[in-house]
Order: structure tokens, then C-alpha cells, then sequence
């Protein structure tokens, strides 16, 4: 009968030995699981800045367009001063929102885990928006120099 014991003994420790192995394993799956999750949530926070990048820009695309396009659609409709300051604040405006894409760009915040994509180069974004930038107030100096061809 002494040996009925130190056999439930040992396979009691078997058994534990087993669970703790189990409980090991387990254990670190769920820490690479959330490694993973914490990796892929810093990959969608990267390229949520990406999309809000892209907005500034298309934001500043429109409004200079707008600017551009104002001077002449509003010409007939109203005194040239007015035209003109429309115009101006429209492509004054691209310009803002140039700087603000990539102001907001490298600047985001509180840091945010490192992701497994590469970021947006910052030479590239700041020299793209400086050239858009230079581009408003070309289009901003057209607008108060530039001749307007008579109909």
C-alpha cells in the first residue's frame, strides 16, 4: 500500500510539471499576441498620419486651384479688389496648409510604438511642400502683378 501513494505522488507531479509547461506556453503565446497587436496598431497609427498628410495636401491643391480659378470666375462679378483679396486668401491658405501637412507630419505627438513600415522620408515631405508652398506664392504674386488678358 506504500507504493499506491508514491505513485499518485509522482504522477501528481508529472501532472504539474505538465500544467506548468502548459501554462509556460501559453503564457508566452499570449505575450507575443500582444507584441503583435501592439506592432500592427503602430503600422495603422503610421498610416493614419500618412492619410492626414495627404489631406492637408489635397486640402492645399484645392485651395489654390480655387484661388486661381476665383480670379477668373468672379472677375465680372466683382470689383477687382475683392477678386483679388479672394484669391489671395484661398492661395494664402494652400500655403498654410502645406506647412500645417508637414508640421503635423513630424511632429504627432506623443510617440507612438515603432512600426514595422518605414515612415514618409522628412527631406522628401519638406522639400515636396516647400516646392508647393513656393508654387502659392508664385500664384499669389500672379494675382496681384500678373496681367489678366482682356476678353
Amino acid at each position: 500500500m506504500s507504493e499506491m501513494p508514491e505513485k499518485s505522488v509522482q504522477s501528481s507531479g508529472e501532472k504539474l510539471a505538465s500544467s506548468a509547461r502548459k501554462l509556460e506556453q501559453s503564457t508566452q503565446r499570449v505575450e507575443e499576441y500582444a507584441d503583435r497587436r501592439t506592432e500592427l496598431a503602430a503600422d495603422r497609427t503610421l498610416f493614419a498620419a500618412e492619410r492626414t498628410y495627404a489631406a492637408w495636401v489635397r486640402t492645399g491643391l484645392v485651395a489654390l486651384a480655387s484661388g486661381i480659378g476665383s480670379k477668373k470666375l468672379l472677375a465680372d462679378l466683382l470689383p477687382d479688389l475683392l477678386v483679388q483679396l479672394t484669391a489671395s486668401v484661398l492661395v494664402l491658405f494652400s500655403a498654410f496648409c502645406f506647412a500645417a501637412g508637414v508640421w503635423r507630419h513630424l511632429r504627432p505627438g506623443a510617440p507612438p510604438p515603432r512600426p514595422d513600415v518605414p515612415h514618409l522620408t522628412p527631406i522628401i515631405l519638406v522639400a515636396t511642400n516647400g516646392f508647393l508652398a513656393l508654387v502659392a506664392l508664385a500664384v499669389l504674386a500672379a494675382i496681384w502683378f500678373g496681367r489678366t488678358p482682356e476678353p
